[in-house]
């Protein structure tokens, strides 16, 4: 039996890319357990016969993770015991992971990727990546492809992570500009970090304000400049801060509702209708969630006349606004028919 709390760290990253992996070696998928068992960043912490109830939220967040960064993972069930969440299995199917077969690559560029190939063979299968391997084939998982094709579309850190990870063990207070959206100058918070959590793929740090002197949750891509220690430290005797920060981020996803339509066979309808939370309650009719008012409406004003919002009005009016702007920066114009300012969602509550 693995002692959790004396099992190694494994990144993030390590951990979803060797789910990805897993994942894509399998034609007829991975139960819970055996993923859990098995794959780095899971094993590693797995009780034999034991309590594995954080382990399996991880992996419900991880499998959401993933389905954020467009990887098509699959839920199979048994036909003979549907309903049964013990026996589902999960897998990617390589022909919906793999690029279109109207993709081409000049003379150039294919010479870039096989040096790239080249750097990834060397690296990307680590001791610990070939055990798991190892460990997934005596579970009669073969792979007849070798594994270094897949590489995995995950997002790069933002800087402001490692100097708040390192804070946040040594307990360190620390300084940073944070601009929030509408604003023209950053404004300096000074905060005690007690969690870095990924939460619908976005990096957030938590931690005590020191100016609010309460509870406040920020999203790293809107820290500005350096990230600052302080030189003052502070105590800390909780352990559920991750938890904490979760179930209210959670919160603020379950309360943020949105009504779409989306033009059908678009990218759009490709990737709204698979995102977490989301119900197709039309023909072209989508009610999605989202914990952050400005991500989403940058979102959905990306996908231009792809969508249109329907309600909440401040959502719509936010990518009308949005897509104003842009028509206006390229000398043209557009109508309301097109969309979303008030931020109600929660984010940085500062």
């Amino acid at each position: 039996m693995t002692d959790q709390k004396s099992a190694p760290r494994v990144p993030v990253e390590e951990r979803l890319f060797s789910l990805v992996l897993a994942l894509l070696a399998t034609q007829s998928g991975l139960t819970k357990n055996e993923v859990l068992s098995t794959v780095q960043g899971y094993r590693q912490k797995y009780r034999m016969g034991g309590d594995n109830a954080n382990l399996e939220r991880q992996f419900e967040r991880d499998k959401d993770d993933i389905r954020e960064l467009g990887v098509p993972l699959e839920t199979i069930e048994d036909p003979g015991q549907t309903g049964n969440n013990h026996i589902l299995r999960y897998r990617i199917p390589r022909g919906s992971y793999e690029l279109p077969l109207d993709i081409t690559f000049s003379g150039a560029e294919t010479t870039l990727l096989n040096l790239a190939a080249m750097v990834w063979r060397e690296g990307s299968l680590s001791a610990e990546s070939r055990r798991a391997l190892m460990k997934l084939r005596s579970l009669g998982v073969e792979s007849d492809e070798p594994m270094i094709g897949y590489a995995p579309r995950l997002r790069v850190r933002e800087s402001a992570f490692d100097p708040l990870s390192i804070a946040l063990e040594r307990r360190h207070i620390v300084r940073f500009g944070y601009l929030k959206p509408g604003n023209a100058e950053a404004r300096l918070r000074t905060l005690a970090p007690l969690a870095l959590v990924q939460h619908q793929g976005r990096w957030h740090v938590h931690g005590i304000d020191q100016d609010a002197e309460e509870t406040r949750t920020f999203l790293l891509s809107r820290i500005v400049g350096p990230v600052t220690l302080t030189g003052a430290s502070f105590d800390d005797t909780g352990s559920d801060h991750a938890e904490r920060a979760l179930r209210e981020l959670d919160e603020i996803w379950e309360n943020g509702v949105g009504v779409i339509d989306v033009e059908p066979g678009t990218d759009a309808a490709a990737r709204l209708t698979r995102r977490k939370g989301s119900e197709v309650t039309g023909e072209n009719r989508v009610t999605l969630h989202y914990s952050d008012l400005n991500l989403i409406a940058d979102e959905l004003a990306g996908y231009g006349p792809e969508v249109v919002v329907i309600e909440p009005e401040w959502l719509r009016e936010a990518v009308l606004d949005r897509l104003t702007a842009t028509a206006e920066a390229h000398g043209a114009s557009i109508t309301a028919d097109t969309a979303g300012a008030d931020d109600t969602t929660g984010i940085d509550r500062g």
